[in-house]
């Protein structure tokens, strides 16, 4: 067998809950060259327990090496040519995370927003956003409670990859909510493919758009792989602990109508190791 069917089959063994079934599959699938191999086989030695978020530096390690450099210098650049175009009052960026698409996108455009709100959960990822944008009015909020009070709308509105960190139904509430009180809705997805979860072809998929991913980060491969990768690749799998649940782009569309808005986008943005990145504008 080859080492993508047998991380294929280790990650079968996890989702049906044989810890050490799937670690055994990881440690032949390491033995055949495998760098995710060697990870899986790590992260299942621990406990496994934290969530994604509670190691921050993997996280920045994540989003500012590999891949991303390019993807975040293309969706900063898209953005301020949006600001630009369309020169809001008041602008919104639900989960800014840290500031990296938002932050450049505002240096790079000619126009500034009077009115900038910034809200992020993670208070480490927040943590310095208002220092780069002094006239931001930071808030730690989830993008559910934040939307709960009623007395602010926007021009402009955006999420970058973050929208997909909230469970379907609760999404459709948040866009409900977004439909009423945006001008304009941009959101930065990845058009995924779709298969079946837990189906062989899908956890075929999974191996090797995570074996891509792993592969560029280097030295700094083990902190991301097991502080973000590899808690992010098995909760969906196993659907414990899970953060992400991601659509193709016209699932996005699909719900983003359901939600009201009446006019709906979607442009490349970005080739990605785990599938290309889209824009997708809404109003």
């Amino acid at each position: 067998m080859t080492s993508i069917e047998l991380l294929a089959d280790a990650l079968a063994a996890h989702r049906a809950g044989d810890r050490d079934q799937a670690a055994e599959l990881a440690a032949q699938a390491g033995r055949a060259g495998s760098s995710l191999a060697a990870e899986l086989r790590t992260y299942l030695a621990g406990d496994g327990s934290a969530p994604v978020y509670d190691q921050p530096s993997a996280f920045t390690a994540f989003i500012r090496g590999g891949g991303n450099v390019a993807l975040y210098r293309a969706l900063s650049a898209a953005l301020a040519s949006r600001y630009d175009a369309a020169k809001p009052e008041s602008l919104l960026d639900l989960g800014c995370g840290d500031g990296l698409a938002v932050v450049p996108a505002l240096e790079q455009a000619s126009h500034l927003p009077p009115r900038i709100d910034l809200v992020e959960p993670s208070a480490a990822l927040l943590e310095g956003v208002h220092e780069r944008v002094p006239s931001a009015q930071c808030w730690q909020s989830t993008a559910q409670d934040f939307l709960a009070r009623d007395d602010l709308g926007w021009d402009f509105v955006q999420s970058t990859f973050a929208l997909q960190s909230i469970e379907p139904e609760q999404r459709g509430e948040v866009l409900r909510a977004l439909q009423r009180r945006t001008g304009t809705l941009v959101l930065a997805e990845f058009d995924v493919p779709e298969f079946a979860e837990g189906s062989p072809e899908h956890l075929r998929s999974l191996v090797e758009r995570y074996e891509r991913g792993v592969a560029e980060y280097g030295d700094d491969a083990r902190l991301v792989a097991q502080g973000f990768l590899l808690p992010v690749l098995l909760g969906i799998v196993d659907g414990q602990q899970r953060t992400n649940w991601e659509h193709p782009a016209a699932g996005w569309v699909e719900q983003l109508k359901t939600a009201g808005f009446t006019e709906v986008g979607v442009e490349p943005l970005a080739d990605y190791w785990w599938s290309p990145a889209v824009l997708i504008t809404a109003c």
